[in-house]
């Protein structure tokens, strides 16, 4: 409704948002990301909801970023392709990052809030990991 959708065509739209029967435009991405203060990629997530979607996203990251399956101590891991030393550093950074803040929710240093407003923000706080991530708006 934040939008200037009626109340009836606004839960119509959201539900046929969330079921991926429709897609919103770019700019209605962006206009929703601003309403809930999340950014816009947090909206576009792959379709993972099966795990042949899961496997195609993987071999997508493979293909792009470098990340690679192995097997190590005969558990299932997936690493960094070192071959491309540029690829390597921007997603080890970025890993580095995202690790420091797991690990603070992990150990009970950050609340599971705290945690969801960093990811569901990526990459407002990651450039500056050490600062204060704020307390998530109770609506």
């Amino acid at each position: 409704m934040q939008l200037g959708f009626s109340e009836r065509s606004s839960v119509v739209r959201m539900a046929q948002y969330e079921s991926g029967i429709r897609t919103p435009k770019k700019q209605m991405t962006e206009d929703l990301a601003g309403i809930l203060e999340v950014d816009p990629a947090a909206l576009t997530v792959p379709d993972i909801d099966s795990y042949n979607g899961l496997m195609h996203t993987l071999f997508v990251l493979e293909e792009r970023y470098g990340l690679m399956i192995d097997k190590m101590d005969n558990d299932f891991v997936i690493r960094l392709d070192k071959s491309d030393m540029e690829k390597f550093m921007m997603l080890y950074d970025r890993l580095s990052t995202w690790y420091e803040q797991s690990h603070k929710y992990r150990t009970g240093e950050i609340s599971k809030e705290e945690y969801d407003t960093w990811r569901y923000s990526y990459p407002k706080y990651a450039a500056y990991p050490r600062l204060e991530i704020p307390k998530p708006n109770k609506k």
